[in-house]
């Protein structure tokens, strides 16, 4: 069966509008926006942002068939949108929908170096994203469907994620494999106030790969957990043996709702990943990896690659970016994980989204030059170094559940 695309990849797409905060390292953004405060500023960036911009043009970056599916508004933002897209390849835009009733979503991103980023979002069309808005024909001419933030997308997650569950039902239906990424709810708007822990104990099962971040998912699945972690000073913050074994927890947990694999972005501290057993794992679809034998039942945690930090902006969408395209080439979970993590040491040396991407090719010489790590201690006694591959290994029979 020939199929045009590796992957479809949907969900929330916006305009990216970065300010570049010239001479204002590490200074609290606080202080910076003081009412009635001059604050100078350099050139803006505009880029495209959400799931669909940036793990989709990433994946394309990366040298993979990618259709682009999100919504825009017939207005000037939505022709800015689509004209950025463009300049990253002829067609790109094509599978992008218009929508004459709604306006074009747009972020506005407050990223001073040496501090975490805060955006000012409206959502606009990624709220009238809805099941019906997925292009069935094109899903099913592709091996691999991603969507991304349904948090961001009222109707993803109105009505207890009906449409959610409903879009991911029909796209397994079709023997395709499925990817998900989140996004942090808003603690005060609709999206902080859904129970989404039943929308993933009745969503996950129709996702192979599951791709959040630890702090969205705590959000979701652990609140008392997710005050304790933002008090520590998020995902960034040092960690000490309850936080790493909350991590397996969650993952655990992930698994047991049902995901095939389970993958948890976690700021500096890397990525954790674990997968179910080889008879979950043969129900992936399209994209299931070979030597399943491997990638059945494994606990891995890889650091980040050193790297000096220009901005944090869709490191966690390059991440997906890196594990999607090498599992796309069916390599091993090893590698999906190393690339993942190179690929977002890459994305945070530029400001934006997408200028710090290389090629797949550049990308993987750089990691075999022997890049080096970021190391952190061993998580606790059970976790193993493994030199050949340069993560930490947990077998199952050493898992505290």
């Amino acid at each position: 069966m020939t199929l045009r695309w590796d992957a479809v990849v949907a969900g929330h797409i916006c305009l990216d509008i970065i300010p570049n905060f010239m001479h204002h390292e590490n200074v609290p953004l606080g202080e910076l926006l003081r009412p009635g405060h001059l604050v100078e500023v350099g050139p803006v960036t505009l880029s495209t942002g959400g799931a669909v911009s940036n793990t989709g043009l990433a994946l394309h970056k990366l040298g993979i068939q990618t259709r682009l599916m999100g919504k825009i508004g017939d207005d000037l933002l939505g022709r800015v949108v689509a004209e950025i897209i463009e300049r990253h390849g002829t067609g790109l835009s094509q599978g992008m929908v218009i929508d004459p009733d709604t306006s074009t979503s747009y972020t506005i991103i407050l990223n001073p170096p040496g501090i975490d980023r805060t955006f000012l979002h409206s959502p606009a069309a990624n709220h009238a994203f809805g099941a019906s808005t997925v292009d069935y024909e094109a899903v099913n001419d592709a091996r691999l469907f991603h969507f991304g933030y349904p948090p961001l997308m009222r109707r993803m997650y109105a009505d207890g994620g009906a449409e959610l569950i409903t879009m991911f039902r029909e796209v397994k239906a079709l023997g395709v494999t499925t990817s998900l990424d989140m996004a942090l709810p808003d603690p005060a708007a609709p999206s902080g106030q859904v129970d989404w822990r039943s929308i993933l104990a009745q969503l996950l099962p129709y996702v192979d790969v599951f791709l959040p971040s630890l702090t969205e998912i705590l959000f979701m699945l652990r609140p008392q957990a997710y005050q304790d972690l933002i008090a520590r000073g998020g995902e960034n913050a040092i960690w000490d043996a309850n936080a790493h074994s909350l991590v397996s927890s969650v993952g655990h947990e992930l698994s047991e709702m049902g995901a095939r694999v389970v993958g948890l972005k976690l700021g500096d501290h890397g990525l954790y990943v674990r997968t179910a057993d080889r008879d979950a794992l043969t129900t992936m679809g399209r994209a299931t990896p070979s030597g399943l034998d491997k990638w059945a039942e494994a606990e891995i945690w890889i650091p980040c690659f050193q790297v000096n930090v220009a901005g944090t902006t869709g490191a966690g969408d390059a991440t997906v970016a890196g594990f999607l395209a090498a599992l796309l080439r069916g390599l091993s979970l090893d590698t999906c994980a190393t690339m993942a993590v190179a690929v977002g040491a890459c994305n945070v040396e530029a400001p934006d989204a997408l200028g710090g991407l290389r090629s797949w090719d550049e990308t993987s010489a750089r990691v075999e030059r022997g890049w080096a790590q970021r190391l952190f201690v061993q998580p606790d006694p059970s976790w193993q170094w493994d030199a050949d591959h340069h993560l930490w290994r947990r077998e199952p029979r050493h898992r505290v559940y």
